[in-house]
C-alpha cells in the first residue's frame, strides 16, 4: 500500500491553519450571540438589523460547518488509513487515495479566503463592461467577456443577473451591467478590473487581417439596503425608454427600461432586465448607491489608484491581460505574468488560476 503518511500529515497542517486565519474560535463565539439575538421575539422590530444577524449568522455558521466537515472527513481518512496499515489491507488504497485528494481540493479552495484582505471582499459584485477601441471587433469582444465571466460565475455557483445591456452597431454590445451574487464576489472579481485586450484574425474583416480589440471591466461592491446613501431628487436626471433585446415575446414594447444620471458627478446607470418600469428603477438607483459609495471611498483613500484601480482608456498600453489567439494562442496577465495557453478554457470561464494569482500578487503588495 502506498504511504499516506505524509499526504494526511499535510492536510492536518493546512486545515489548522485554516482555523487560524478564519478566526474559527471567534466565529462560533460570535455565533453564539447571534444565536441568541436571532431568537428574540422583538428581533423584526428593526427589520433592516434583523437582515443583517440573519445574513451575517447564515456566513459565520457555513464557515463552522465547513471547517467541522473537513475536519470529520480527514480524521475518518486517518482513522481508515491507520485501520488499513494495521490489517495489511491494500483494498482500502483506493478509497483513501480518493479521499485524500478531495480534501486536497477542497482546502485549496479554502485557501483563497486568506488572501481577501479588502473590507468589502464577501459583498456580491456589480460589474460594467464598456467596448474600447477595436470597432466592431471590440463590441463583440465586450460580449465574449460578458459571456466569459458569467460562465466563470456560474460554474462557482454564484447567481449572475444581467440589468442592461447596449447592443453594437454591426455585432457583440457596446456595454453590459451585470450583478454576480455570491460570498466573495467582489473579493474575487476585484482584480478583473480594467482593460482586456484581444489579438485575434477578425471575423469581421474580409481580408483575415489580424485586429486588436479592447474592452474595460469596473467592479464595485454592492451595498446593503442600510447602507445606501440618501440622493436628493434634485440631483437625479431620469429618462425612460423601449427595452432593445433580439426580439420575442419577453421583449418589453412599453418604455419600461430606465437609465439614470446622477448631475453633480455626471454618472449614468441603466437597467432593462425587469419587468416593470418601477422595478428598473429601483434596481438602477441600487447600481447607482453602489457606485457613489465607491466613489466616495476612493475619495477619503489618498491610494486611490491602488485601492480601487487606474481608470485607463480601453486602448493600447493600458490593458490588465491580454488574450491572443493568433498568430499563437496564449493568455497572459501583465501583473502578475500568470499565463496559459488554453484560451478557449480562458474565455470559457476557467479564469480561477488568474484570480489567484492576482489575489497573491496583491497580498504580496507588488507594484
Amino acid at each position: 500500500m502506498r504511504d499516506f503518511t505524509d499526504d494526511l500529515a499535510d492536510l492536518r497542517r493546512r486545515l489548522d491553519e485554516a482555523r487560524s486565519y478564519l478566526g474559527l474560535e471567534a466565529t462560533r463565539a460570535r455565533l453564539v450571540e447571534l444565536e441568541e439575538r436571532a431568537s428574540r421575539p422583538d428581533l423584526w422590530d428593526d427589520p433592516d438589523a434583523a437582515r443583517a444577524v440573519t445574513a451575517e449568522m447564515a456566513r459565520r455558521r457555513d464557515d463552522v460547518e465547513l471547517v467541522d466537515g473537513l475536519e470529520g472527513r480527514l480524521s475518518d481518512a486517518e482513522t481508515l488509513y491507520e485501520l488499513a496499515r494495521e490489517e495489511g489491507d491494500d483494498s482500502l488504497e483506493g478509497e483513501i487515495e480518493t479521499s485524500v485528494a478531495g480534501l486536497a481540493g477542497e482546502l485549496e479552495q479554502l485557501e483563497l479566503r486568506a488572501l481577501f484582505i479588502g473590507d468589502h471582499d464577501e459583498r456580491d459584485a456589480i460589474c460594467e463592461l464598456h467596448s474600447g477601441a477595436g470597432g466592431t471587433d471590440a463590441q463583440d469582444w465586450t460580449e465574449m467577456l460578458l459571456r466569459m465571466f458569467t460562465r466563470w460565475a456560474e460554474d462557482r455557483g454564484f447567481d449572475v443577473e444581467i440589468d442592461e445591456t447596449q447592443e453594437g452597431s454591426e455585432a457583440g454590445l457596446q456595454s453590459a451591467t451585470f450583478t454576480v451574487h455570491g460570498r466573495f464576489a467582489y473579493g474575487m472579481l476585484s482584480g478583473e478590473r480594467g482593460v482586456h485586450r484581444l489579438i485575434r484574425i477578425s471575423p469581421f474583416d474580409s481580408n483575415a487581417r489580424r485586429q486588436t480589440a479592447f474592452a474595460s471591466l469596473d467592479v464595485v461592491p454592492a451595498l446593503e439596503e442600510a447602507e445606501e446613501p440618501d440622493l436628493d431628487p434634485n440631483d437625479l436626471r431620469i429618462d425612460t425608454y423601449r427595452s432593445s433585446g433580439a426580439g420575442g415575446q419577453h421583449v418589453n414594447v412599453t418604455d419600461s427600461a430606465v437609465r439614470i444620471t446622477h448631475l453633480p458627478t455626471g454618472i449614468v446607470v441603466s437597467c432593462q432586465n425587469e419587468r416593470s418600469q418601477i422595478q428598473n428603477r429601483a434596481r438602477a438607483m441600487q447600481i447607482l448607491a453602489a457606485r457613489l459609495a465607491e466613489r466616495q471611498r476612493e475619495e477619503r483613500r489618498a491610494e486611490m489608484a491602488r485601492i480601487s484601480g487606474a481608470k485607463q482608456e480601453a486602448a493600447f498600453g493600458s490593458q490588465i491581460r491580454t488574450y491572443t489567439l493568433a498568430p499563437y494562442q496564449l493568455v497572459k496577465d501583465e501583473r502578475t505574468r500568470h499565463e496559459t495557453g488554453n484560451v478557449n478554457a480562458v474565455l470559457d470561464g476557467d479564469l480561477d488560476a488568474f484570480i489567484e494569482a492576482f489575489l497573491q500578487w496583491r497580498r504580496r503588495g507588488e507594484p
